[in-house]
């Protein structure tokens, strides 16, 4: 058995790895890079092994890091199935189109300059169709319900507790009559969160590529964010503000609107009005809806069958851009919930250029910020941003809000491995390097693993 790294090795994005063993080829996951304008720039790079080659690919969720390259390898010669579970199938049908939607855009854009400049033309990494197409090729699947993809190799999804659909991928590998058992933990969640179910426990495997996003802090207690949250909007409002909230469109969101409705009175909420300002978003919700059952308990308790907008009074969807464009006018009682989750696209932008230099507006950063995003900026606390090559002076309050991750931290992942019955070869994945570092250490203090911090290309045997 050979596993190489192709990605989200010493970085969080662009998660991708390939499985090679006895003639099979399996590739876990096909991810994005994401970032700043030269890390996105590596997503046009032929893949380092021929797609065509591939057997089958598997994705734990399906968040543009980890499924966002897809259609791009389809373009590219991959012709077999695309493995996941079928609330994934579902998001990445909406995500993936508009991925190949932002392609065509940024591709139009630059060619704009690229004419004036009398410069070659560039193509869209893969367009709106390609995602479509991409989307036949998946083939959905159940937690819990192991399943042969090849005549060696069986895949078993697990709940990974991180979004709607987020999978733990467990293989069973034969090779020289020989099995082997390896396990990706994908993103696992925070125990507790939203909506989610815990990830499920794990007892024992071979090999194990564990993510490490948060691998070296603790979050803030939930109670003490959910204090975090009523505190700013208590202060917006005694101000006549203005509430931004830059949410990714899959997961981050539909935790936002259940804490909301959770806390309707609590927080005070009836005084405002609530946009949801994301045609993705709101595609999304509608997916959390449709897959209530795999909801965890308390969540099944409070909605039954509720929609988000059934709990939510006065809550609003926004989809078409003279809707997105009206809410320029609002300066103040408005919460306004938008993507992109970093401000490196979609409507926040817009909202940020007419708002962030108002006193009276605030931003709630409610996830994670990747370094050279316009997030990232905000959150290190930035005095200005550039917008379409526009300076925008920040006089916003910015409130960066670090308990609703929806990664587990240092703890959940402590946790979660303690319920290993033997010791597997650890591979660390999807974490900064200074992070994995420090996680690689705390394992080793606290259990007898051999860890491996995995490198971008490495290829090990097992």
């Amino acid at each position: 058995m050979n596993l190489t790294f192709h990605g989200a090795a010493g970085e969080v994005t662009g998660s991708c790895y390939l499985l090679e063993a006895a003639g099979s080829r399996v590739l876990i996951e096909c991810g994005l890079i994401q970032g700043s304008a030269k890390d996105e720039a590596r997503n046009h790079e032929p893949f380092p092994f021929d797609p065509a080659s591939i057997d089958a690919v598997i994705l734990s969720h399906s968040h543009i890091d980890h499924s966002g390259r897809i259609p791009y390898l389809i373009k590219s010669g991959y012709s077999g199935p695309v493995y996941s579970h079928r609330a994934s199938v579902d998001l990445c049908e909406i995500m993936l189109r508009d991925s190949g939607f932002i392609q065509e855009k940024d591709a139009e854009w630059e060619n704009r300059k690229r004419e004036r400049k009398g410069l070659d033309l560039v193509e869209p990494l893969y367009t709106a169709k390609d995602a479509e197409a991409a989307i036949t090729s998946f083939k959905p699947l159940d937690y819990e319900s192991p399943q042969k993809i090849l005549s060696n190799i069986e895949l078993c999804l697990h709940d990974a507790g991180h979004i709607l659909g987020s999978s733990i991928v467990e293989l069973n590998v034969t090779e020289n009559g020989i099995t082997k058992k390896l396990v990706f933990s994908g993103d696992l969640g925070q125990s507790g969160i939203p909506i989610l179910r815990d990830p499920t426990i794990i007892k024992s495997a071979d090999i194990l590529l564990l993510e490490s996003t948060y691998g070296d802090r603790c979050h803030k207690d939930q109670r003490e964010t959910y204090l975090e949250i009523e505190d700013v909007f208590s202060e917006a409002n005694s101000k006549s503000g203005i509430i931004l909230i830059p949410a990714f469109a899959v997961g981050r969101t539909q935790e936002i609107l259940y804490l909301f409705a959770k806390h309707y009175e609590e927080w005070g909420l009836g005084r405002w009005k609530i946009f949801l300002d994301s045609p993705l978003a709101i595609r999304a919700t509608e997916v959390y809806e449709k897959h209530h059952r795999i909801y965890d308990k308390e969540a099944a308790a409070f909605y039954g069958k509720a929609g988000f907008k059934d709990l939510l009074p006065n809550l609003r969807y926004t989809r078409t851009s003279e809707e997105s464009m009206q809410l320029n006018r609002i300066h103040s009682g408005a919460i306004i919930i938008a993507g992109s989750g970093m401000c490196t696209g979609g409507r926040i932008k817009h909202h940020l250029k007419h708002n962030a230099w108002r006193n009276h507006a605030h931003v709630m950063m409610v996830g994670y910020q990747a370094h050279g995003t316009t997030g990232r900026a905000l959150v290190d606390g930035a005095s200005e941003i550039t917008l379409w090559g526009e300076t925008i002076r920040v006089a916003a309050q910015v409130h960066t809000i670090g308990g609703l991750s929806a990664h587990g931290d240092q703890h959940d992942l402590l946790a979660w491995l303690e319920h290993f019955e033997n010791s597997p070869q650890i591979y660390l994945v999807h974490g900064e390097t200074e992070t994995l570092s420090k996680f690689k250490s705390k394992i080793e203090d606290n259990f007898t693993h051999k860890v491996t911090i995995a490198e971008p290309g490495m290829s090990v045997n097992y």
